[in-house]
């Protein structure tokens, strides 16, 4: 037989499917909320990106897939912004019923509608491949289409949660740290290789108790008996079931069909429990869905240039590199989950907020690879307050801008820390993430026009540089409709864009429900978030006043609108808010683009807030 036509039978195999080649400047791998950050952020800053996403949809353990609740930074003025709070503003809006399949469509209409980026759904990453040490592509196969997919990047960005770029050979944590190794006195004496568990969550409908009918539990369910430590505790109200956790002393990611199975056994029988009780107590609730696939908490994490300690988050974490802020409680959950016979969490008390530094983003050995998510590198204390949602969220932002970075100076994410910090930094706050002990800095523009407004002379409070609520002062201009702000200079000047934040109530819980009411509620919009807008500018200072842009149902919080008009004076109409009563409040309005390079101004810390929830009380995640 001719050489050239001999082929081996993985060959054949392999050859039997249509093969995909994709070019991009950033692959994000993961579509969890910090993934679909982490692809917003990277796109939205030029880089052409694509988003590989194992699942049929998107959120991760935020999708109507799992269905757990984002929970973030304690404290009413500490709340999460950013690429985040956009999106569940957006979920208000189209989703006023906060209907699970609905926030899927919402997540997923954001990286549809995002210009630069390229969504792969349904596609799991299964290989890699390597060029001098660096990341060159990742190989995926495409469940539904049947194909190979290759994506070719200079960035990579790890959102996948179980850290499947661990295949370029990163150095990696897993499991629990030994008291020693980083002086933590939460962790345990030694070190071990057991972690937080999976939980499969469910979610119950209040309905009439005469209705009731006895739940009939399959075969295979467990019967949680009377004397087990958890029976008497056992409710329908007032939680997402986030304590329905085993796997923590296997293996959550190889042993996770065996711990789904284990989950599902358990799931219905805690249910079959609750609804059956002699007492009534689920006499009026219905079970209206029950998970099929566990959420996790822990697994692999990689090694980074730097790690994140308990120790630090105990103590504020006020790094000059923080790229980002943390404020749950740290939130350990016992290995043996569900069968410990303690309490199923224990919660050690953590500042919220406190300041989370640029190292623990990317890999100390493979020079373009980026994490976010809860596989950042952390120890497993640490990771257990940084594991929530909304912080994985701003993680992901971070990630993203500072990946796109790395493309525009053609550099890789040593480099951007040592070197671009803080243009990284003015970035994520110019995009709605917070930073801790800084103001954002102003453009020139903003700094140098007179201020003014309709609704009060006190205005200054627009460029304070603080764009939320801080330790009593709202820094915030209170405006109603047909109020204006007005920003004007001695000569003409180029305008290039106009940057607006309001007030959308970030004290305000946006997250999704544990449990469905028996009517039908719908949630509202920020009363103080303005609706509708008009932007006019001046040419000269004797001319008339021209309308330039109408803004209709805006329903974000940061909005920044591009202009390229040249004028002596702009000037911001307020026509409506989202409510005829109350007060329509302005953080920010500013003109032009700050000195990217400028280093951050320092502000005080904010008055640290602790949540010393009590053991399996209160949410949990």
């Amino acid at each position: 037989m001719n050489e050239s036509l001999r082929c081996t039978s993985e060959q054949i195999s392999e050859n039997a499917f249509p093969h995909e080649q994709h070019d991009a400047d950033v692959c994000v791998v993961g579509g969890g909320m910090a993934g679909i950050c982490a692809a917003l952020a990277a796109a939205r800053a030029g880089a052409r990106t694509v988003l590989i996403q194992d699942r049929s949809m998107l959120g991760g353990n935020a999708s109507s897939e799992i269905r757990m609740w984002i929970c973030g930074a304690h404290g009413p003025d500490y709340k999460e912004g950013g690429i985040l709070e956009e999106l569940q503003l957006a979920n208000i809006l189209h989703n006023p019923g906060l209907q699970y399949s609905l926030w899927d469509a919402v997540l997923y209409d954001a990286v549809r509608r995002c210009d630069g980026l390229q969504t792969i759904l349904s596609c799991t990453v299964c290989g890699v491949a390597m060029d001098q040490g660096r990341l060159q592509s990742v190989r995926a196969w495409h469940l539904t289409r049947q194909c190979w997919i290759t994506v070719t990047a200079q960035q990579f960005i790890d959102c996948s949660g179980d850290s499947v770029l661990r295949a370029s050979g990163a150095a990696m944590r897993r499991g629990r740290e030994g008291r020693d190794e980083f002086q933590e006195s939460l962790a345990p004496e030694k070190a071990d290789r057991q972690t937080m568990g999976n939980s499969i969550l469910l979610q119950l409908r209040r309905s009439n108790p005469s209705h009731h009918r006895p739940f009939r539990a399959p075969p295979w369910a467990r019967e949680i008996a009377p004397d087990h430590p958890r029976y008497a505790h056992l409710t329908p109200s007032g939680h997402n079931f986030w304590w329905l956790e085993l796997g923590g002393q296997d293996d959550t990611v190889g042993q996770a069909d065996a711990i789904r199975d284990e989950l599902m056994a358990l799931a219905l029988g805690v249910w079959a429990t609750i609804k059956n009780h002699p007492d009534g107590r689920g006499h009026g609730w219905k079970l209206e869905w029950v998970g099929s696939l566990p959420g996790k908490r822990e697994s692999f994490r990689y090694v980074g240039a730097h790690t994140l300690t308990e120790h630090e988050v105990a103590s504020g974490g006020n790094f000059p590199d923080r790229i980002a802020y943390g404020g749950w409680s740290m939130d350990d959950h016992p290995p043996g989950g569900f069968d410990h016979r303690g309490d199923p969490t224990q919660f050690h008390a953590a500042p919220s907020p406190y300041g989370i530094p640029a190292g623990i983003l990317y890999s100390s050995q493979v020079p373009n690879l980026w994490c976010a998510g809860r596989n950042i590198s952390a120890t497993h204390m640490a990771l257990s307050s940084t594991r929530v949602m909304a912080t994985c969220a701003m993680l992901g932002q971070a990630a993203g801008n500072g990946a796109a970075l790395a493309v525009a100076a053609a550099c890789d994410a040593a480099e951007v820390h040592t070197k671009q910090l803080h243009r990284w930094q003015n970035i994520l706050m110019d995009s709605d993430q917070w930073l801790p002990g800084f103001t954002k800095a102003l453009p020139g523009l903003t700094q140098t026009a007179q201020l003014s407004s309709s609704a009060s002379d006190e205005c200054e409070v627009l460029r304070d540089g603080i764009e939320r609520r801080l330790d009593g002062h709202r820094h915030a201009l209170d405006c109603q409709a047909g109020d204006w702000v007005e920003l004007r200079w001695d000569s003409p000047q180029d305008l290039q864009r106009l940057r607006v934040v309001g007030d959308s109530q970030l004290h305000r819980p946006k997250r999704m429900p544990c449990s469905r009411p028996d009517d039908d509620h719908h949630e509202a919009m920020p009363a103080p978030l303005w609706r509708h807008a008009r932007i006019c500018i001046q040419e000269d200072p004797q001319g008339s006043w021209h309308t330039i842009a109408e803004i209709c149902d805006n329903s974000q919080r940061c909005r920044i609108v591009p202009l390229r008009r040249r004028a002596c004076a702009l000037r911001f109409h307020i026509l409506a808010g989202w409510t005829e009563e109350g007060p329509i409040r302005l953080h920010a309005l500013e003109v032009g683009e700050p000195d990217w390079d400028q280093a951050p101004q320092p502000c005080p810390w904010p008055e640290p807030f602790y949540q010393h929830g009590k053991p399996g009380r209160g949410p949990a995640a």
